[in-house]
């Protein structure tokens, strides 16, 4: 029976949430096609949250220990999933940054294509069809992938995880002798990034129009109100210092699809379009009524955004009984 790999992602012992998107991603193709799934965990020991995945629908959850797992390792990772893959109808992977610099990785190696930042994907006569936006999302790419495996890549937040309770049985993956080309040292991440815009369901986003960085404090506000939502910036604010790259949306920063994204005084240049629209639902403030931004917004408000987004932080905290 043909297989879908899923590689997973973990984080200091913890299994990402983005690593259910991806087995619930690789179950759908699985079951139009007919396969099994098995979802690779790499990592230097154990990891928190692996039974997860087979209550997501991972029939098989394959295990890949090594030292130099402790953190992201290129090689490694590489010739750990390729080795799994290798007899594989295809293998899904997140686009996040490790995805992004992975997937071309275990892609070379197979000797196969990839389709990267997927948001859309299904089978066609026994064939990975997918969706992926290009020239900074003007136009949606469609894209037949006919070698195997099928490797793509799926956009954060694109796929809902969804119980398909499988048996998620445990088993291990030898990890195939490498040479640590490049060596991840420390990971420094802002003491403030409590939440990865990437994987944020709610994102409020701010750019220019907020003056000074000193009134991010309202946007820090309006995410705190909601609960779970991160602080996004556009990319000149990050040019400018105000706001750290982690937190950048767009086409040089991060790209994000989250269920709510709340734009703020940000004009909406192509190049931020290109990382938040395919978000669910769309909301911009801006004062000016023929921002771009307006044009990809579900829901626009006209106004002075030092007026508006406190009382929204307020109609926001009463909704919530706060």
């Amino acid at each position: 029976m043909p297989v879908i790999l899923a590689v997973t992602e973990q984080r200091d012992g913890a299994l990402r949430k983005v690593s259910l998107e991806v087995v619930s991603a690789a179950r759908r193709l699985a079951d139009q096609l007919g396969a099994t799934v098995d979802a690779i965990v790499l990592a230097p020991g154990p990891v928190g949250g692996v039974e997860q995945l087979g209550q997501h629908g991972a029939d098989r959850v394959l295990q890949a220990t090594h030292d130099s797992f402790i953190r992201y390792s290129p090689d490694g990772f590489a010739a750990a999933v390729a080795s799994a893959g290798k007899q594989a109808a295809g293998i899904v992977f997140a686009a996040t940054a490790t995805g992004r610099d992975l997937a071309p990785r275990v892609a070379a190696r197979l000797g196969v294509g990839l389709a990267s930042d997927v948001t859309e994907f299904g089978m066609e006569n026994g064939k990975v069809v997918v969706t992926r936006p290009v020239y900074a999302g003007k136009v949606l790419q469609r894209l037949r992938l006919d070698a195997t495996p099928a490797i793509i890549s799926i956009r954060p937040n694109t796929i809902r995880p969804v119980l398909s309770a499988k048996a998620g049985s445990l088993a291990e993956s030898t990890v195939p002798a490498f040479t640590e080309r490049v060596k991840v040292t420390g990971v420094k991440a802002p003491a403030d990034a409590a939440l990865d815009v990437a994987e944020a369901p709610i994102v409020v986003s701010g750019g220019r129009g907020l003056r000074e960085p000193e009134q991010f404090k309202l946007l820090e506000d309006l995410a705190a109100a909601f609960g779970s939502a991160a602080v996004g910036a556009s990319r000149a604010v990050v040019d400018a210092g105000w706001r750290d790259h982690g937190s950048q949306v767009g086409q040089t920063g991060k790209t994000v699809s989250p269920n709510l994204y709340v734009a703020v005084g940000i004009s909406g240049a192509i190049q931020h379009l290109a990382g938040m629209r395919t978000a669910r639902t769309i909301v911009a403030i801006n004062r000016d009524k023929d921002a771009p931004i307006f044009k990809v917004a579900d829901y626009g408000i006209v106004g002075d955004l030092f007026e508006v987004v406190p009382r929204l932080t307020a109609e926001v905290k009463r909704l919530r009984g706060e």
